[in-house]
């Protein structure tokens, strides 16, 4: 089980020197990867009346691809969007996006992607929030035509590109299509089309259910299901150590092949912290 983070994009806010600091720390303690949410807007509670989304337009994000192309510079962490949302984005700039990480990491990269929950930033960008659903199976379907041939012709429902394709393209062909999700037709989606996936409920009856839809449905689409990669999520316990480690293991013991270190949501507020909870991580670890 490759051992990450989960970056605590919303408590650094935007100063590059901390980014620095957290990408090169984190790999020294011996971490693989970092992983990194994706917001492009926050919603104004002001103006939204009612506004109950976890995030808004207070919160801090970095947009994680520009973002990865300065940690690629700077570590050699496998860098993973978890998850990008696709539907409100341009699909083929998303393609060329992804190679360009994935050519400066040189194929340390995974794409997780998802649907994503946010009216509001659809909007902001143009695109339709009711349909993201059928979109989003075109979209990986035209991702990995745009990563793997020189030239692609696609007319579908959504997307149409007629004679066009990337140069270069990336290192992984095709780049690792990670889902999201906690719904049944999403479990069915990570079944037929994902490389990996990321579980939004813990290890017990909810993930074994989860599991058991995603094995059906890739074996409806002539796929392995049990083949698919899991990347688990612990939050650190400074307080209880021993629940830590037992939720470590639990991800292990249900076959996660990754799992994300979560730091975020502890009242910690600087990047030192982030990383002295890391490396207590790190040595109960052992990694």
């Amino acid at each position: 089980m490759r051992i990450g983070v989960v970056f605590p994009q919303t408590e650094l806010g935007g100063s590059m020197a901390s980014l620095r600091t957290y990408g090169r720390g984190v790999e020294a303690l011996g971490f693989t990867h970092l992983l990194a949410y994706d917001h492009v807007v926050g919603a104004d509670p002001e103006v939204h009346q009612g506004w109950d989304g976890p995030y808004d337009i207070s919160t801090t994000f970095h947009e994680p691809l520009v973002m990865f192309g300065y940690l690629a510079a700077v570590t050699t962490l496998e860098l993973v969007t978890g998850i990008l949302i696709l539907p409100q984005r341009q699909t083929a700039l998303v393609a060329k996006q992804a190679t360009e990480v994935d050519l400066l990491t040189e194929g340390r990269f995974r794409l997780g992607v998802g649907i994503g929950w946010n009216r509001v930033e659809y909007e902001a960008l143009g695109k339709d929030f009711t349909n993201r659903g059928r979109r989003f199976d075109e979209q990986i379907d035209l991702l990995r035509r745009l990563w793997t041939e020189r030239s692609v012709t696609f007319d579908g429902a959504f997307e149409q590109v007629v004679g066009a394709g990337l140069a270069p393209l990336p290192v992984q062909r095709p780049i690792p299509v990670w889902l999201g999700g906690a719904s049944d037709p999403a479990y069915r989606r990570i079944g037929r089309l994902a490389t990996g996936w990321f579980p939004m409920v813990n290890p017990g009856d909810n993930l074994d259910r989860a599991r058991s839809i995603i094995e059906a449905s890739a074996a409806e689409s002539g796929r392995d299901g049990s083949a698919l990669g899991m990347e688990g999520r612990v939050t650190w316990q400074p307080d209880d150590t021993d629940l830590f480690l037992r939720h470590v293991d639990r991800w292990r013991e249900a076959g996660a092949t990754h799992l994300g270190i979560n730091t975020m949501r502890l009242g910690l507020t600087s990047v030192d912290q982030h990383l002295e909870a890391l490396e207590a991580a790190a040595q109960l670890l052992k990694i």
